[in-house]
């Protein structure tokens, strides 16, 4: 599958919500969805409300589906639970997962010390970023990754003008803004992201469904 085809299958569920449709069906986040088709695989990134929702979960999970998550949030949930932390790599039927960290720097409401998530997943030879929330990080240089997903918000995570830097230390091919429209930030976060990186990096903004 080359990037355009897989930018088509990649579907922006609202705030830190993605699905990605290929020879498996991934979520990331999932929160306030109306439903869609069924997960093979679920990420979620750490225990706060609007990234962990078990009655989200339940819309998209059947009795196969597994869920990779921390601790904190897998005592929320059930079913086929992955409990892992930063540094864990897992191959889930051909869905390869890389565990990195996501923590704030400048602000208190994602520690370093509670081990919160993000994570590379690669699925039919493209490699997605979905950075939960976090601030530009040190972990972030170096990942090698074809799609990454960034908030962009500020308030809980990074601003633009952060992402734009953490962008920049990742060069994707595609970054995606998110963390934006739901409880904080709001579109013109992600023109301004989109914008700042002209010319250095596509930016590709998708309309939530």
């Amino acid at each position: 599958m080359n990037l355009d085809q897989a930018l088509e299958k990649i579907h922006w569920l609202g705030h830190d919500a993605f699905r990605v449709d290929g020879t498996k069906t991934v979520y990331f986040d999932p929160y306030e969805i109306s439903g869609g088709p069924p997960a093979d695989v679920i990420f979620i990134s750490h225990d706060h409300f609007d990234h962990c929702s078990p009655a989200d979960v339940a819309k998209i999970q059947k009795s196969d589906t597994v869920i990779v998550t921390d601790a904190a949030s897998a005592k929320k949930l059930s079913g086929h639970v992955r409990t892992v932390k930063p540094g864990d790599r897992l191959d889930i039927d051909g869905v390869v997962v890389q565990v990195v960290p996501a923590y704030n720097v400048n602000k208190k409401f994602h520690p370093k010390a509670a081990g919160m998530l993000a994570f590379v997943v690669t699925l039919d030879g493209i490699t997605y970023y979905h950075a939960g929330d976090t601030d530009f990080i040190p972990e972030m240089k170096g990942l090698q990754v074809d799609v990454a997903f960034l908030p962009v918000s500020g308030t809980y995570v990074m601003d633009a003008a952060e992402a734009v830097e953490a962008a920049k230390a990742i060069a994707p091919k595609v970054a995606i803004p998110m963390h934006y429209g739901a409880i904080v930030g709001s579109a013109d976060d992600a023109r301004r992201f989109q914008k700042a990186l002209e010319g250095i990096v596509r930016v590709v903004i998708l309309n939530k469904e």
